[in-house]
């Protein structure tokens, strides 16, 4: 019988919240990567849509909002961002230089790093930001079930760009 979850990581289905929480996204990080296998350098970088958006500018925007949540909102760790007041979606563009598989990498180290700084942390603590107001600072939790929310709704852009280049759909 074939694996319906097509080789995915397979969330709990009767963890703890924690354990919950850390699946599900997993699932959808690994649900995103996986309507990238099996397409060309060309199909990944190509834009279907009016705005201009690829496949792959997907996952690298998912990298840095991965990177803005955890590393920098939660942990405070300060790393740089690509946003700019007069680039606001410098995330989504590939640049001269920047080749698939370094950004499929940076999607993964991101992810990684997201992983890390969330099982070293309780689902109460507190983002630490030094550029988050102490009025706006959200928990552990809240950034988990955001990420969640963010990434699944990027899988259902995802789905359909998939569609629109090769046909291929699944869940």
């Amino acid at each position: 019988m074939a694996d319906r979850w097509g080789g995915r990581a397979r969330p709990p289905r009767a963890g703890g919240e924690k354990e919950s929480l850390e699946g599900w996204l997993d699932f959808h990080r690994d649900t995103l990567l996986w309507k990238a296998e099996g397409l060309s350098d060309e199909d990944l970088t190509h834009s279907v849509v009016p705005s201009g958006w690829s496949l792959l500018g997907l996952i690298k925007h998912m990298g840095w909002v991965e990177r803005a949540w955890f590393a920098n909102s939660f942990a405070d760790l300060g790393l740089p961002d690509p946003w700019t007041k007069d680039d606001p979606d410098a995330d989504w563009r590939i640049e001269p230089g920047e080749t698939n598989d370094g950004i499929l990498r940076f999607y993964r180290e991101e992810c990684d790093r997201s992983r890390e700084i969330a099982r070293g942390s309780s689902l109460d603590d507190l983002a630490r930001g030094r550029d988050v107001p102490a009025d706006r600072r959200v928990n552990l939790r809240w950034i988990m079930l955001h990420m969640i929310e963010e990434t699944a709704r990027h899988n259902g852009h995802a789905d359909i760009v998939r569609e629109l280049i090769d046909g291929r759909t699944g869940d």
